[in-house]
């Protein structure tokens, strides 16, 4: 997928020389998207932000006159371009009970940061589920859509003989996000590649 790429020029009033500066709106919003993503929205201040971007206040401000809200919706945002991308995959694929159950195995394959960081969509479910419920609403709409296409992927293999499981697909659809959100949990405990490894194939038997 090609992204679409806005530039934006502020200057620096700290600068008499006014030399201006270009930042892209996607570099922006993967930077402060790494920030959210290790301290959460709440611990998440300004001053983190403009030091992870490299971007002044103003020029955050201009860019994304939200503040750090509208800013942080664009970090879920593009979460869920990813989510998109693979679910584009998935339909594309001869064998996409294969590509998914990849795609789960492949956790195990990730580093400390990573396992530490989990998910941000589940991470932002737990922490604003009491505190913001527009962002809390978000996160709850991108896991739904990501079940709902599970959902579509498992019905279609079921009827095509590759899933033997008669469980309904709408079960097993919400049964891929629980092992979603616990994994990922679970991945902070135990980082260790065996354990997550076995952990997954375990969960992910009725695909087989």
């Amino acid at each position: 997928m090609v992204a679409n790429f806005y530039i934006f020029v502020t200057i620096d009033t700290n600068n008499m020389k006014g030399r201006p500066n270009i930042y892209h709106e996607n570099d922006l919003i993967l930077s402060a998207q790494s920030v959210f993503w290790e301290k959460g929205y709440s611990a998440t201040s300004l001053s983190d932000l403009r030091i992870a971007t490299g971007a002044g206040a103003g020029s955050l401000y201009n860019t994304f006159r939200g503040g750090k809200k509208e800013l942080f919706k664009r970090a879920l945002q593009q979460r869920r371009d990813e989510l998109i991308d693979f679910k584009v995959s998935l339909e594309a694929s001869a064998d996409p009970i294969s590509l998914l159950r990849e795609f789960f195995l492949d956790l195990a394959n990730a580093d400390g940061q990573a396992h530490n960081r989990g998910c941000l969509i589940a991470n932002t479910l737990v922490e604003m589920s009491f505190v913001d419920d527009e962002l809390a609403d978000e996160a709850k709409t991108i896991l739904k859509e990501t079940e709902a296409f599970y959902t579509t992927v498992i019905r279609s293999a079921q009827r095509n003989g590759t899933i033997k499981s008669e469980v309904p697909a709408s079960v097993l659809g919400k049964y891929l996000i629980t092992l979603w959100c616990g994994i990922n949990s679970l991945r902070r405990m135990y980082p260790e590649k065996e354990i997550l490894e076995q952990q997954i194939a375990l969960q992910l038997q009725f695909v087989e």
